[in-house]
């Protein structure tokens, strides 16, 4: 899914929701009552139930606690979670009426259409709101404010968009980015 706008497109790579169940779970039973789930409490504490349409996974905690992650965008995690609660339905676990599916990230890319002079920026933009180590990472961290994003920015003029809660926080942080860098004058 993307969203388009007059700088380019934001491709959604990954949006990540929790909800949960009012009940504690028997997570190994659950592992031999459903399909697509792995269970390895060694090396990692919940179940994973992965979905195909739309793929996605989700991390089942003994709490109740959900965790769905690896969606393309918000209307497929609700999806995934309601396929996930229509198994649970099966077994006999109380589901919420209404869940309460709350988006802890969207993790998001675009292009910026240009190369961009990462030293240049990261002088342009403000050492309080940059990192840039190209010794240790290829890009420049630029923190927002408004948005509360992360935006790294790479020499190739494509920029990854973090911490978004809603689409509409990653396409106001591409906006922001792109008038900010043309602001200095970096981009064509």
């Amino acid at each position: 899914m993307s969203q388009v706008n007059a700088i380019g497109s934001i491709e959604i790579q990954n949006v990540v929701a929790s909800t949960e169940v009012p009940v504690e779970l028997d997570l190994e039973r659950l592992s031999l009552d459903m399909n697509g789930t792995d269970y390895d409490p060694e090396n990692f504490p919940g179940l994973v139930y992965r979905t195909r349409n739309p793929k996605s996974a989700c991390l089942v905690f003994r709490s109740g606690k959900v965790v769905c992650t690896g969606a393309d965008s918000v209307d497929d995690v609700s999806t995934a979670i309601e396929t996930l609660f229509d198994e649970f339905t099966e077994l006999g676990i109380p589901i919420p009426d209404d869940p309460d599916i709350t988006v802890q990230n969207i993790v998001s890319s675009a292009d910026l259409g240009a190369a961009l002079n990462l030293n240049a920026l990261a002088i342009g933009l403000g050492l309080e709101a940059v990192e840039y180590e190209p010794e240790q990472f290829p890009g420049l961290v630029y923190r927002l404010d408004e948005p509360s994003v992360v935006v790294l920015m790479f020499g190739s003029g494509k920029i990854v968009i973090t911490g978004a809660k809603r689409v509409s926080d990653a396409e106001t942080a591409l906006e922001t980015v792109d008038d900010d860098v043309r602001e200095l004058g970096l981009l064509g």
